[in-house]
């Protein structure tokens, strides 16, 4: 994990956990809005930071699209592996300017930022670990 995203980590695991489930998942799709933004933003000037921040929002919004939160029907991922997984795609977040070779141009800040970004929420979250959101208990349980 990279070093802003694991002191950003750091800091932030002591705080008290101030996002519910509801805000994470705004804060997921205005994450890949961001992201999208950034695409649309670098095309003209860097196309592999244009890619790398395509790649991030599609990764960031699959995730967002599988998990239980409040108003959803169906999930198949639940809010606190979503959490877990958050801290994977930050750090892929931050590593993308290196692993598409634009680590030395000024488009990797944001990149880093969005990594930050994506810790901090992850790690203010709010999980409520007796409650699953949109799941049905199946009739064989419920007996």
């Amino acid at each position: 994990m990279p070093l802003l995203n694991s002191a950003t980590k750091l800091v932030t695991k002591p705080l008290p956990k101030v996002i519910s489930p509801r805000g994470h998942a705004i804060f997921d799709y205005i994450i890949v809005g961001s992201f999208l933004a950034g695409a649309g933003w670098f095309w003209p000037r860097n196309k592999r930071a244009a890619a790398a921040a395509a790649i991030c929002a599609a990764a960031e919004l699959g995730l967002t699209l599988l998990t239980d939160y409040p108003s959803r029907v169906e999930s198949i991922i639940d809010l606190n592996t979503h959490c877990d997984i958050d801290l994977g795609l930050a750090a892929m977040s931050a590593a993308m300017p290196e692993f598409m070779d634009f680590a030395g141009e000024k488009e990797k800040t944001f990149f880093l930022a969005q990594g930050v970004l994506v810790t901090a929420v992850s790690q203010l979250t709010r999980i409520d670990m007796k409650r699953t959101y949109g799941r049905k208990k199946s009739p064989a349980r419920a007996a």
